[in-house]
């Protein structure tokens, strides 16, 4: 250490002279050219100059209350940790109760992920069964002929205007008719529509007795009203040839308008999630040959299989939506649209089978109908009479049936009838509700699903059949009505 030759000095004498031998001079200028003398001694007892007097004594205490405070914040701090005071109890516990929830929100969630990837292994397996569906259907195709136009997959030759002849476009379409093809004439991988199709099987309401079956064909002259007694056994008209036939609706006419008459069928394909082909047959032969004679590009797609045809109009349900749309089959264009109040759509409400059959449209011989069921009905069916012309509701019957219970239902003679499983070959129509008299009752009536996917069920009254689509094929039933 070096300092002044003043201060050195006193250093000498306050050292008592001790090592005076050992000391040394030096001598030097500054920055000022000033001469300094400088004299360094150590000492023989001290390795460090004391500081002055009372300097380390507040150093000493200025270090011993830090301490002190120190020390007071470690002991609140584990006094709280340990659980010593109430507030450090209750932060304790919130912080339990915040760890327990955090747990139980990761156990919910890996619960949802595991869920989600269940549903992943389950789309991917049904896609792959299309798919395998798909390969069979192509390498199932007939070769083109140029000399006959079916639609058995046979295409029309190239260059042909066979096509546009048939198809008819609504007015103020864009589209070409190009486009618009027959899906059984050329198969193509159609996008689907996101069909629920969980196979359930229903109760019986009340278990047929042994040996029960189908009763006697009806008799001849049989006209009028009556309870539903018997139905007959499937007769099928047609295979749908592609995917896009797995669900659909075909019908007739019950009460025909020119230029067609009451031989005429119609027919959609319901699979796909622009459904807008219409096509038309002259008569039943004619469908099972595969020749249509009209093909109509409807304006706004199909929802499910809740179509139907009256006076000369196809009613239906536009997709996505509880808009009905009534298309006039003369002029080609839509004549009438209405939302049916409150109506659940697009899975909310559909039958046991899925498939978004939330509304399900009939004809009988009492007018115009909707099948359907509403969030104050709490899935109970709701029936509506219809204004064929407006659209409007002229009265609602609510019913103590469940829609999601029932496979499928129809309109006889404003009698709503329930079908119970659209999968068992042998299964019953097992309730009915009356319009008339407001009530609902069960009954047995046996009724067979021969290929196990029936997806459309509807009564003609002019025919007296009902016409159903069950798993590609278009079929028909012959029924019996009694008066009581």
């Amino acid at each position: 250490m070096w300092l002044p030759a003043a201060v050195c000095l006193s250093c000498l004498l306050w050292g008592g002279g001790l090592a005076q031998s050992s000391a040394t001079l030096r001598r030097g200028n500054d920055q000022n050219g000033r001469c300094h003398y400088t004299f360094t001694v150590p000492s023989p007892e001290e390795g460090t100059c004391p500081s002055p007097p009372g300097q380390e004594g507040a150093l000493q205490r200025q270090e011993l209350d830090g301490l002190k405070t120190r020390m007071a914040l470690l002991e609140a701090l584990a006094s709280r940790w340990a659980g010593g005071s109430e507030e450090g109890a209750r932060g304790q516990r919130g912080l339990q109760a915040a760890y327990s929830q955090a747990l139980q929100e990761k156990r919910e969630l890996q619960r949802a992920r595991d869920g989600l990837d269940r549903q992943v292994q389950e789309l991917q397996r049904a896609l792959d069964a299309l798919r395998r569906e798909n390969e069979k259907l192509q390498a199932g195709e007939c070769a083109p002929q140029a000399a006959t136009l079916q639609d058995s997959g046979q295409r029309p030759p190239s260059g042909s205007n066979l096509l546009s002849s048939l198809v008819a476009q609504p007015r103020g379409s864009s589209e070409s008719p190009s486009g618009v093809r027959d899906p059984a004439w050329h198969f193509s991988v159609p996008r689907y529509q996101e069909f629920k199709a969980e196979v359930t099987e229903v109760p019986a309401s009340r278990l047929l007795p042994a040996g029960s079956g189908p009763g006697p064909a009806p008799a001849e002259g049989d006209t009028g009203c009556g309870e539903l007694v018997w139905v007959g056994e499937p007769k099928t008209h047609r295979k749908a040839d592609s995917i896009a036939g797995k669900y659909g609706v075909w019908m007739k006419d019950p009460f025909p308008a020119a230029p067609y008459g009451p031989e005429t069928v119609w027919r959609v394909d319901t699979v796909g999630s622009e459904v807008r082909q219409l096509f038309g047959y002259e008569d039943e032969e004619q469908l099972a040959r595969g020749f249509p004679t009209k093909v109509l590009l409807l304006p706004e797609p199909v929802e499910s299989t809740g179509a139907a045809l009256y006076r000369g109009s196809l009613y239906y349900q536009r997709r996505r939506s509880r808009t009905l749309l009534r298309y006039d089959l003369a002029t080609e264009s839509v004549a009438a649209r209405r939302e049916l109040p409150h109506a659940g759509f697009h899975g909310q409400y559909p039958y046991s089978w899925g498939g978004y059959t939330d509304i399900d449209l009939a004809a009988d011989e009492k007018g115009l109908w909707a099948i359907y069921s509403t969030s104050k009905a709490r899935g109970a069916i709701v029936i509506s009479r219809l204004d064929p012309n407006t659209l409007e509701v002229q009265r609602s019957w609510e019913t103590n049936i469940h829609k999601q219970s029932v496979a499928n239902a129809f309109m006889i003679c404003g009698t709503l009838y329930t079908i119970n499983s659209y999968t068992s070959p042998d299964t019953t129509v097992n309730y009915s509700f009356n319009t008339e008299s407001g009530l609902s009752k069960p009954v047995a009536v046996p009724f067979r699903n021969r290929y196990r996917y029936n997806s459309m069920v509807d009564y003609n009254p002019t025919s007296r059949k009902l016409y159903a689509w069950d798993n590609f094929h278009m079929v028909s039933y012959e029924v019996r009505l009694e008066s009581h």
